[in-house]
């Protein structure tokens, strides 16, 4: 059977780096992990093509190729994945879909055409699907029913059926689930509470599969908290760090953590070890009472100021998520997330309008009260909340918009990125020099020109580009890729300002849209 996987278009977001991507030849951040394990779980009897929409558009060949369409994504990607479901029927196919927007709404697949739905963890529902496929089956929903599958036997993703020079980082994962308990979090919905890891040789079978490609940039470990399980996460970096040392560190790691990792010196050191070089934490807000409301407790118990800059210090750069619009948040809110930003220097704080996710208990207790607006949610910096907020519609969008905006301001970014790696303790592996290829020394021209020349920010960036050099050239490499970022910060606080003022304005012509206040 030949098997067709297509990965829909995500839109422009925070984490879509196009404007820097560009300057080095790529085309996307990220590889579609889920469907090179989908792949993999699938009979190898079986032959596939990979088509990621984000590097390039199926042909008319592709098309005709396929004997199953294999459709999966998440809910930021829902536009381009319904609209592929019924361009599939259209012509024809027989269409599957998956992956977490599905199995959290399958009715939006259902009544775009999918002929299977494929719900959960592949592990289990997948063979569900071959077994239907093999009786001659041509629809069918497969559920795990609360079941969750021992992700020690899945398989190596199928990486061999990327192209593997579009992309600027590559993917791992390692556990599965939190055991956190946030209100808004749809992770411990579709995963579960209790974290689900793989074997250390398992992981260390995958990375050395993508060795073997000849992958040698970055590897984000998509774990939605790399930490869940702190035993196990230990184990692995054990062995990581001497099969990383034996082949003179290939790749620089990052990954999700939650806050409590600054409370583990071990953790912290051997991260470090492993040649983990940055970590996204959940910060969500400053505001203590509106972490015990969401239920975030595990960033009340310490300064959430002091964990960040021990984290920093320790080596690894900080990145975080901010949100605006808990209930009961008092006004002022976005200033707050920037005096926290400002006071800790993390040069890359996303920040975000709450939205309630279906089958969370955020969205639960929201519908009871009667307060979900659409029935619908999307999780992008540019959406305005899908229910209706303790606080107006008007004065939250504006705080958030000012919020990103205040943000990343050129010059005010730029010196938290030189805060952050001045505090910041310098990687300890040394690697031979090599002469870069030009594509870097060409984005290298282009930043000093932008930035160094072009700009208002030209005094500044020569004179932290020389103070980094002098003081901490150790991370120099991070420090320069941090202000290329601004390249995309730049375009990207416009489109965030640009398309939550039109949505307010839309909104505020409905009447049903306000505080319940």
């Amino acid at each position: 059977m030949r098997i067709l996987l297509l990965y829909p278009l995500f839109p422009k977001s925070f984490w879509s780096f196009d404007k820097t991507l560009e300057l080095i030849g790529l085309k996307v951040s990220l590889p579609p992990l889920g469907m090179i394990t989908v792949a993999a779980i699938l009979p190898q009897t079986w032959e596939f093509r990979l088509v990621d929409r984000n590097v390039r558009f199926e042909t008319e060949a592709d098309w005709n190729w396929a004997d199953l369409v294999i459709i999966s994504g998440m809910i930021v990607q829902k536009s381009d994945m319904l609209s592929l479901v019924r361009e599939a029927k259209r012509r024809g196919k027989l269409v599957a879909v998956g992956g977490p927007y599905v199995t959290s709404v399958p009715k939006d697949a259902q009544e775009a055409g999918a002929d299977f739905l494929v719900l959960d963890e592949g592990e289990i529902t997948l063979p569900m699907l071959v077994a239907a496929l093999e009786r001659g089956e041509t629809s069918g929903v497969f559920s795990a029913k609360g079941e969750k599958p021992d992700v020690t036997a899945t398989p190596i993703p199928r990486y061999d059926l990327l192209e593997l020079e579009a992309y600027s980082d590559m993917s791992v994962q390692f556990s599965r689930g939190c055991p956190f308990q946030c209100e808004f979090c749809d992770i411990i919905v579709l995963y579960g509470r209790k974290p689900r890891t793989k074997t250390p040789s398992q992981l260390l079978a995958e990375l050395q599969t993508l060795y073997d490609l000849g992958w040698r940039r970055s590897i984000f470990v998509v774990d939605d908290n790399f930490i869940g399980n702190k035993r196990n996460v230990k184990l692995l970096l054990r062995e990581l760090v001497p099969w990383m040392a034996e082949r003179d560190y290939p790749f620089r790691f990052s990954t999700e953590a939650s806050v409590d990792l600054a409370q583990d010196p071990e953790l912290l050191e051997l991260m470090i070890a492993a040649n983990f070089r940055s970590v996204f934490l959940g910060i969500e807000t400053p505001d203590t009472e509106s972490l015990a409301l969401t239920q975030k407790f595990q960033n009340t118990r310490h300064s959430l100021i002091e964990s960040v800059q021990t984290i920093n210090r320790a080596g690894l750069r900080v990145m975080a998520g901010f949100i605006i619009g808990f209930d009961g948040e008092q006004a002022g809110a976005g200033d707050r997330i920037i005096e926290f930003v400002e006071a800790t220097a993390i040069p890359q704080a996303m920040c975000s309008m709450l939205q309630a996710l279906p089958s969370t208990a955020l969205w639960e207790r929201l519908q009871k009260e009667g307060r979900l607006q659409n029935g619908k949610a999307n999780i992008n910096q540019t959406t305005l909340t899908n229910f209706i907020p303790t606080r107006p519609i008007k004065e939250l969008a504006g705080e958030y918009v000012r919020c990103f905006w205040k943000l990343y301001e050129p010059k005010r970014y730029l010196a938290r990125v030189f805060r952050h790696f001045m505090a910041m303790k310098p990687t300890p592996h040394k690697k031979k020099f090599r002469i870069p290829q030009f594509k870097y020394i060409r984005a290298l021209l282009i930043i000093f020109w932008r930035q160094g020349i072009k700009r208002n920010t030209r005094f500044q960036f020569w004179r932290q580009l020389f103070s980094i050099l002098w003081h901490n050239p150790g991370v120099f490499e991070a420090y320069f890729i941090s202000c290329a970022h601004l390249e995309h910060f730049i375009e990207y606080r416009e489109i965030v300002r640009e398309e939550i003022e039109a949505q307010l304005e839309q909104c505020l012509e409905n009447t049903s849209l306000v505080s319940i206040r």
